[in-house]
This record gives structure tokens, C-alpha cells and sequence, in this order.
């Protein structure tokens, strides 16, 4: 899938100012998106918030089944890519999965304005998670010493982050209903001794388009403010 950089940028002209959750833009892709085109629409998207050009996203997407390394990532922890592509990717964090069936929402927000504080934007990020599994009907939960969203003890949802010019850039994914067998060939999140769960598995609501509804709604308790109506496909 092509994707185009302008669309996402043109309300930058006529965006009320950012930093407001209720000025944040909402985007879907309406197909899974290439891995290396989504990396370009973000950095697009951050460089224009960090010059004042464009509102604050959260885009919805799917990507097609791959890997990912974030910085912490050991080569011992990829034990079997099964011909899927494989990612190194500034993000923070360690390897993990992609692929269709699970919601990622990149969030590009401003954190100038948000008191500079990475530790307390990850915290906010899990709250926000779990906030949305508890609209869904599953009670989701941090673990001490792990980054990241766990159910019935088994891991439901990632986070990664990197800042640039403290606009931030990836996101979170939350596992709906994806090939859970594909988190198999890593070591996920370096997380030796967890299993991996999805909604579906947990006999939870699968339907994306009611997933990002939870999302959205959740993001006003978590973010502290309503959310614009914004809702499109590049």
C-alpha cells in the first residue's frame, strides 16, 4: 500500500493549536501499511508538529506480518524469523511482532508541552491501555520491571517510543486477534517466561472498528481532555 505523506499533513494550516487532546488528529488506514512507509509518514508528521505546522495524531494502522528490534534488542532473542522481514527501529524496547489483526496506534504528541517527562508519557501510555481493555471487558495490568500491558498473566499489549525534538513517534499495539503463533520466533519484549494473549484468545471483542472506539474513549480519561471527530483514512 502507498502512502501518501500530504493527506495526513494538510489540515496543518487549520489545525487549532496542539498539545489539547481535543486538537488531536485521528487517522486510519484503511489497509496494512509497509513498515518502512509508516517510519516516513511519522517522521513527516513529527518534524511538522515540532515546527508548529501540523495538530498532533494518533494514527491507527496494521502492519504486514514482520519483526521489529527496538534499541535494547539482543540477536539472541530473534529464534526464528521464519522469513519474515526484521526491522531495527529506533524505538525503545526489545523485539517484537507485527502484523494483521493487531491495532498499533503511533502517537505523535507533543512533549514540550507536556512537562518533558518520558517516564510519566510511558505511564500515561499503560494507563491509556488499560483503560481500553477495561471498556473491552478484560482487566489488564502493569507488571514491576516490565513496560508494557499484561492479562491473565500473559502479554496483551506493547509499547515503544522514541522523541525527536520531544515530539514522539511510534506508539503502542494492542494483539485483537492476530497469528499469535508468530510471536514464536522472538523472545517478546525479552520476556522469557510470559506468553503472549490477544483479545481474541481471552473470548474479548475482536471488532477493530469497536477496538478503536475504546481506544479513542479511553484516550480522553488517560489524556485528560475530548478527543476531536476527526476520524479519517489517509
Amino acid at each position: 500500500m502507498a502512502v501518501r505523506l500530504v493527506p495526513m499533513l494538510k489540515h496543518a494550516s487549520t489545525a487549532t493549536p496542539a498539545r489539547d487532546p481535543a486538537n488531536v488528529e485521528w487517522v486510519t488506514a484503511p489497509a496494512p501499511v509497509a513498515y518502512e512507509a509508516a517510519l516516513e509518514v511519522m517522521d513527516a508528521r513529527a518534524a511538522a508538529i515540532a515546527d508548529g505546522n501540523a495538530s498532533e495524531c494518533v494514527w491507527f494502522l496494521e502492519h504486514p506480518p514482520l519483526f521489529t528490534a527496538g534499541t535494547s534488542a539482543k540477536d539472541e532473542e530473534l529464534l526464528d524469523p521464519r522469513g519474515l522481514p526484521v526491522f531495527k527501529t529506533g524505538r525503545g524496547g526489545r523485539y517484537t511482532y507485527h502484523g494483521p489483526g493487531q491495532r498499533i496506534a503511533y502517537v505523535m504528541v507533543d512533549l514540550s508541552a507536556r512537562g518533558r517527562d518520558v517516564r510519566a508519557y510511558v505511564a500515561t501510555l499503560e494507563a491509556w491501555l488499560i483503560a481500553t481493555l477495561r471498556r473491552l471487558g478484560v482487566e489488564g495490568e502493569r507488571r514491576p520491571g516490565a513496560v508494557g500491558i499484561f492479562a491473565n498473566g500473559a502479554k496483551i499489549a506493547s509499547i515503544g517510543v522514541r522523541l525527536r525534538r520531544w515530539v514522539s513517534l511510534h506508539g503502542v499495539s494492542l494483539n485483537v486477534s492476530p497469528n499469535l503463533e508468530h510471536f514464536s520466533g522472538i523472545v517478546p519484549c525479552g520476556l522469557y517466561e510470559t506468553p503472549v494473549t490477544s483479545l481474541a484468545a481471552l473470548g474479548a471483542e475482536t471488532d477493530m472498528a469497536h477496538v478503536d472506539t475504546a481506544l479513542r474513549d479511553a484516550f480522553l480519561e488517560s489524556f485528560s481532555g475530548p478527543a476531536s471527530d476527526r476520524s479519517r483514512s489517509p
